[in-house]
């Protein structure tokens, strides 16, 4: 059988709230429209732990810049909106991180934060190319 999608709290809620309330494990899934197993081993989980969330968005690999580091970087920019990738990047290494972060971290950081980087076109109101953040 593949993998369905994850339960939501609320969903994990109601779930705990049926077996406490004494329905058994199939009127709790087909309450629900979730399969026994999910309901079991949710209901075992608060029984064990005293906690219903799911721990699936803890996994992977840790940030390079931190939600810290983010703000830094946010400050930077909108202090100068015409400071450069490379400007930026060389300021975060700088400024005694612990872990020094490539041009392409900070590239993905910007994109991630919002910030895009369009190809500078020359302006005719400003005699040069537009700032690119």
């Amino acid at each position: 059988m593949g993998k369905s999608r994850d339960l939501s709290e609320f969903e994990r809620g109601m779930i705990v709230g049926a077996r406490r309330a004494g329905c058994s494990i199939s009127q709790t899934a087909n309450l629900l429209g979730c399969s026994r197993t999910a309901v079991s081993r949710v209901y075992n989980e608060w029984c064990e732990k005293k906690k219903t969330s799911s721990d699936r968005a803890t996994t992977g690999r840790k940030r390079l810049v931190d939600e810290n580091g983010e703000k830094w970087i946010e400050s930077v920019v909108e202090a100068n909106n015409q400071v450069t990738i490379e400007e930026i990047h060389a300021l975060y290494n700088s400024s005694g991180v612990e872990k020094p972060i490539s041009l392409r971290t900070a590239r993905r950081t910007l994109k991630r934060l919002g910030y895009t980087c369009l190809l500078p076109v020359d302006d005719p109101l400003t005699e040069g190319p537009l700032p690119c953040i």
